[in-house]
Formats: structure tokens, sequence, C-alpha cells
């Protein structure tokens, strides 16, 4: 496409609202943490790759609520838990920690839930 038009047609798009970049941020966290379960820090690891803004980061956070955010760490804690095989306590330890980890999930809060699970 000519430059003209390039300019021209993202001009409207950002006009009537088609693209924004806070929607987009909101809606990612919103999805990512309902669906497939992620952390806070994987969310925003995601959105820092997509070259959102820090305030846009912030603001898509707040679209989790605390509450939520807790109850999911623990039932997603809970059924891995009962499909990790390992029976050696700090092996197994390990394994969800590295799990919990890989989601996105903040350190503090993995391990406070893994010492209510194992110990």
């Amino acid at each position: 496409m000519v430059e003209q038009a390039i300019d021209h047609i993202v001009a409207h798009l950002i006009k009537e609202n088609y693209l924004n970049e806070e929607r987009f941020a909101k809606s990612f966290a919103r999805g990512k943490f309902r669906v497939k379960k992620w952390g806070k820090n994987r969310i925003v690891q995601e959105l820092k790759m997509r070259d959102i803004s820090r305030f846009n980061i912030q603001s898509a956070l707040k679209e989790i609520s605390e509450e939520e955010y807790l109850v999911t760490l623990d039932s997603l804690a809970k059924k891995r838990n009962k499909e990790i095989k390992e029976t050696h306590p700090q092996k197994r330890k390990k394994k969800l920690a590295d799990y919990l980890l890989y989601r996105g999930w903040e350190s503090h809060l993995i391990y406070q839930k893994i010492s209510e699970l194992l110990n």
C-alpha cells in the first residue's frame, strides 16, 4: 500500500477506537488469566514483549481481582499436586514450584502455597 493510505487507515482506526492499546492489554490479561491460568509475572512479560506501555500493563493487571487470583492459584496448585507422581518430598515440591513459576505466578505465593499443601 501507499504510505499515505497506511497512515490514513491507521489514523481512522485509532480515531474510531479499533486500535486501542489499553483495551488490548486489559482483554489480553483477562483472557490469559481466566483461560490459560497465567500468573501476573507471565502476563506482564508477554505484554512487554508486545511493547505495551507500563501504564497500560498496570491498568490491565487491575482487571484481575485479588480474591479470584488467589483462588485460581489454589485450585491450580492442588490440581497439579495430584498429577505429580514423584514420592520424594523435595523433588515433589520442586516440580510443583517449577510448574507454577513457569506459569508466571509470584514466588512468594508459590512457596506459601507449597508449604500449605505439602507440610
